[in-house]
Parts: C-alpha cells; sequence; structure tokens
C-alpha cells in the first residue's frame, strides 16, 4: 500500500472512532464524509436542535501534495498525535487550523 492510501486509510479508522463517541441528540445526525478521489474527509453534524439549526464540521481533513491538512477540530482530541502514533511522520501533518506564519513553531509540517 503506498503512503498516500495509507494516509486515507488513517483518516477514515480516526473519524470512524471519534464518531462513534459523539453523544448527539435524538435529531442531529453524524455525517462522515469521505471523498477519495479529492482527498477531503469530515466529520460533520447535521440536524436540528429545538428550533436552532445544527451544521457543524467537527474534524476536516485534506490530503494535498502528500500531506494530511487538518483544516478543523472542533474536539478536545488529538489528531495530529494520534496520526504521529499511526506512523505518520510530523513533517507530513500540516495544522491548516493555523496561520502560515505560526506552522513552523507546531512540531509539524510546515507546508
Amino acid at each position: 500500500m503506498d503512503k498516500i492510501d495509507q494516509y486515507r486509510n488513517h483518516i477514515q479508522t480516526l473519524l470512524n472512532q471519534y464518531a462513534q463517541d459523539d453523544p448527539v441528540e435524538e435529531n442531529i445526525e453524524v455525517q462522515l464524509i469521505f471523498d477519495r478521489d479529492r482527498d477531503h474527509y469530515q466529520w460533520m453534524n447535521v440536524g436540528w436542535q429545538q428550533s436552532k439549526r445544527i451544521y457543524r464540521c467537527i474534524i476536516h481533513f485534506d490530503i494535498k501534495d502528500g500531506k494530511i491538512w487538518l483544516q478543523q477540530n472542533l474536539t478536545d482530541q488529538n489528531p495530529a498525535e494520534e496520526l504521529v502514533a499511526m506512523g505518520v511522520p510530523r513533517e507530513d501533518i500540516i495544522l491548516g487550523l493555523h496561520p502560515p506564519y505560526k506552522r513552523p513553531y507546531t512540531n509539524y509540517g510546515a507546508a
């Protein structure tokens, strides 16, 4: 299996684990979106909480130029460290949720 396929599998494994533990309410659906052709991966919550619309991207990953980009993380989990534990090199993880000037100081890749 090549590196990109491994990264896709690691991301999907993490999102499946996280979403299983999501304590959502009755009218809120957990959606996992895996676009392996364009390498976009999201965990969404969609639905209604009384009269309030819920449409929230909890975690969003992309794979660009052979690197995993963490674009959004609204959890208390640390998916970047979990990816490292799965064997992904730190320099192949980009914290896209941080501005470019901060990325060299994150202990991960800077793109």
